[in-house]
């Protein structure tokens, strides 16, 4: 059997393909992977308590520099943050248990960051996102059987 191993394009704001599908209540960022709406990912993102937190989470991400990473703890889980080269980030995560990295640039990840802001509030046709989020986790096992 081989292993599953997707690479996906670098992210940008001007992109012509739509690839942020929108950004839930809990900050999580839903995305098409390489521009296909069939294969949907659902990234951790940003959740900071204050200002102060968030500015000083920001000033970090700029300061990073190729081959350094961050960790963002999120509610549920954390993701690792990578700077590739200058202005090339990665967001490693998993889909279908198989590791994918996301390309970013600089301005977009830093877009994304953004939304963490205590006073940023979600579209409405975002909630609709967290309760997908939300009937995820209801269907997986609370606990496994040994």
């Amino acid at each position: 059997m081989t292993q599953l191993f997707l690479l996906c394009p670098r992210y940008r704001l001007d992109d012509e393909s739509l690839w942020l599908l929108g950004i839930d209540p809990a900050r999580h960022y839903w995305m098409s992977i390489n521009g296909e709406t069939a294969f949907t990912a659902s990234i951790p993102g940003l959740t900071v308590s204050s200002i102060v937190e968030w500015k000083q989470i920001m000033r970090q991400f700029r300061g990073l520099q190729p081959g350094e990473q961050m960790e963002l703890a999120g509610v549920s889980q954390s993701v690792s943050i990578i700077c590739i080269s200058e202005n090339c980030f990665a967001i490693a995560t998993e889909y279908n248990s198989a590791p994918v990295w996301h390309l970013f640039d600089q301005e977009t990840l830093e877009s994304l960051l953004r939304t963490a802001h205590p006073d940023w509030q979600c579209s409405e046709k975002d909630v609709d996102l967290g309760r997908r989020m939300l009937m995820r986790s209801l269907q997986q096992p609370a606990a496994s059987v040994t």
